[in-house]
């Protein structure tokens, strides 16, 4: 099984924030792969199936994003599954312009407090992830905290959801063929 962690912030707050891209690719992935609605058990809402001929899981943690991490206890102990090739973090970037993603195979979290609780949980940077761009603050005055967990505007928003459909595929290029194949196919363009 293939695990994909969409990392943001429960509650009507924070929908809408750039926090959130993980939570909107989620519903984005959800929806094209026909899996339906998520549901809440425990710390996270989740929906399976298949995609890509692969059963996959997508979970959202409903533990705000500095303890994201503790959900994937749970799913650390399923026997054959491992994190470096099985897990997907699927994660807001402020350092990339929106409409802009990146796929990695490791990394440091660069102060992304979700990607510190990830890393945390696996004691490991060795995972991949796929970094959605939202921009970063357009002045020197505002904190980066607030910046995401503001709305983009408008503008912002389409440049982000209107990458969704290559996302989608750069996350079925994972799936079928593992990180390094997917990002020499999609982190170059």
């Amino acid at each position: 099984m293939k695990l994909i962690l969409a990392l943001g912030n429960p509650g009507d707050r924070y929908r809408d924030t750039r926090h959130n891209a993980g939570w909107w690719l989620a519903d984005h992935l959800s929806t094209r792969w026909s899996l339906g609605a998520f549901r809440q058990a425990g710390p996270e809402a989740s929906v399976d199936g298949r995609a890509a001929g692969v059963n996959i899981r997508i979970v959202k943690p409903l533990t705000y994003m500095n303890r994201s991490g503790r959900v994937l206890k749970r799913h650390l102990g399923v026997p054959g599954f491992r994190f470096e090739e099985d897990l997907l973090v699927l994660v807001d970037d402020a350092a990339l312009p929106p409409g802009r993603f990146r796929l990695k195979g490791r990394g440091s979290a660069g102060g992304h407090n979700g990607l510190l609780s990830v890393e945390e949980a696996l004691d490991s940077r060795d995972y991949p992830r796929l970094r959605i761009g939202v921009g970063a603050p357009t002045h020197s005055d505002i904190d980066l905290a607030d910046w995401v967990l503001a709305s983009p505007s408008p503008g912002d928003e389409e440049a982000i959801v209107e990458q969704f459909g290559r996302m989608a595929l750069a996350t079925e290029s994972w799936i079928e063929e593992g990180v390094e194949s997917a990002m020499n196919a999609f982190n170059s363009t």
